[in-house]
């Protein structure tokens, strides 16, 4: 249960006065420090996380990263928000943290539209230092979308909500909470729940996608799996700059291995740009971040990473060359089930073994083609975002099955509800590697081949028939 409006922390040093959020993960509150008289922001993690047995273990983790960054705060950065305090009431433990004015990246985008370059690429590499300084103490942030970037008045960029209680979370479950963030999300994180830093490199690179544009990205699972394209942000903004946009693809690579692999190296991508233009001055102080960063190593758990001369760009390809390292693995199983099934049509075609007698050849052309229509269709399920195979049976047996009752019987009702089934498995599965048109022609391809073998061997059969009939005579 929420604390209420009014309650008290800590003996009263903290007084709660509203709920900012919250979510399956945590819980958010803002609050008064009573002795400071400022505001500041109380983070929980969610009640329901005490049935998981693993509980015990999100806690540590919590306490752990909260104390590192309560120690990062004390040589503070100007970009990140201060951990003031932690502490646990009861047994909930609690993070407090500075309450940032201000507007968020969606809320500025959503008053002004998108953001201009010579505005927004300082701002973006300010919370890309930010983010430097939490990888360099083995943080990760996970969660670095427009919504967790508050723009300050002065000019300055705070990266709040460090989705620690994004962590109280089974691995098998998706860190980012709303359908409305996924678009900033790679699809290792939505999928395997990945804690690599390239999830903050492509989190921050399709924040600056949206900020510059004003347009949300591709959700990187439709990349993955349904051959969506990310559209460049240049062709929905045309006064981007070439070296805006190749950062922001880069950033964006679907796959990890073709990200910078350090936040440094892909801020190198934005030196650039703004070093030779300043065209007109905005409120924001000039952030200049001289390299030597060796200043604040109060904590240094740093990984070693490549230098960043790797980063040699080869030509992007706007589909995303993510296919080409997959071993492709077609579902063989599944495209001999629908050869199958409509061999059986075929051989019912000839040997006139239904329950009706109006089964023409055009008609039975016509259900093995409906079988390909099926599975083509029943991935609309899946490009709607439902990615469970139950969703996808749904559509294509409700396709096929029209069609099937005004004109079968119950037998081939039967048949041709399978031979549905498996063109939307089959589909399924070819999704991965072929566009909708392509699986089409496969499905159809092969329903007609399997009519037509069925059809043969229902000539032999019927031959045979005859054959011995006539030498019983």
């Amino acid at each position: 249960m929420p604390w209420t409006n009014g309650h008290s922390l800590q003996n009263g040093k903290y007084i709660i006065s509203d709920v900012l959020g919250q979510g399956g993960f945590g819980i958010t509150y803002k609050a008064l420090h009573t002795r400071l008289k400022a505001d500041v922001v109380i983070k929980t993690p969610n009640e329901y996380l005490r049935h998981d047995p693993d509980y015990d273990k999100y806690v540590d983790r919590f306490i752990r990263e909260g104390q590192m960054l309560e120690r990062l705060s004390q040589d503070p950065h100007p970009h990140i928000v201060r951990v003031r305090d932690l502490f646990e009431e009861g047994d909930i433990p609690c993070m407090v943290m500075d309450y940032v004015s201000g507007e968020n990246l969606f809320q500025r985008v959503k008053r002004t539209g998108a953001i201009p370059e010579a505005e927004i690429v300082p701002c973006i590499r300010q919370i890309g230092e930010a983010l430097s300084i939490m990888h360099r103490a083995g943080l990760v942030h996970r969660d670095a979308h427009p919504g967790n970037i508050m723009l300050r008045s002065d000019g300055r960029a705070i990266l709040i909500d460090f989705g620690i209680a994004k962590e109280l979370v089974p691995s098998t479950q998706s860190t980012t909470g709303t359908a409305g963030n996924k678009g900033f999300a790679p699809y290792e994180q939505l999928m395997k729940g990945s804690r690599e830093t390239s999830v903050d490199v492509y989190c921050l690179a399709a924040t600056l996608y949206y900020a510059a544009t004003g347009e949300r990205p591709a959700i990187s699972t439709a990349r993955k799996y349904n051959n969506a394209s990310l559209v460049p942000p240049n062709r929905v903004n045309a006064r981007l700059s070439d070296e805006l946009n190749r950062a922001i693809l880069r950033g964006m690579a679907l796959e990890a291995k073709d990200r910078p692999q350090s936040m440094q190296a892909w801020l190198q991508f934005l030196e650039k740009p703004k070093a030779q233009t300043p065209t007109r001055s905005i409120s924001q102080p000039p952030y200049v971040q001289p390299e030597p960063r060796v200043e604040k190593p109060p904590i240094v758990l740093e990984h070693p990473k490549t230098p960043d001369i790797s980063y040699q760009l080869p030509p992007i390809s706007f589909r995303q060359a993510d296919l080409r390292a997959q071993r492709i693995s077609i579902p063989w199983g599944w495209l001999l089930g629908v050869l199958t099934i409509c061999g059986f049509m075929g051989f019912f075609l000839y040997t006139d073994f239904v329950l009706y007698t109006d089964f023409t050849p055009a008609i039975a052309v016509a259900m093995a083609v409906a079988v390909a229509v099926a599975g083509v269709l029943a991935l609309a399920v899946t490009l709607a975002g439902t990615e469970t195979v139950a969703g996808t049976m749904a559509v294509a047996m409700a396709v096929v099955l029209a069609l099937v009752l005004t004109v079968a019987g119950l037998l081939f009702l039967v048949v041709i509800s399978a031979g549905a089934l498996a063109g939307a498995l089959a589909g399924e599965g070819l999704l991965k590697y072929c566009n909708r048109f392509q699986i089409f022609l496969i499905l159809a391809g092969t329903s007609v081949l399997g009519l037509g073998l069925g059809y043969l061997v229902g000539i032999v059969v019927r031959s045979g028939g005859k054959l011995s009939t006539l030498g019983m005579l």
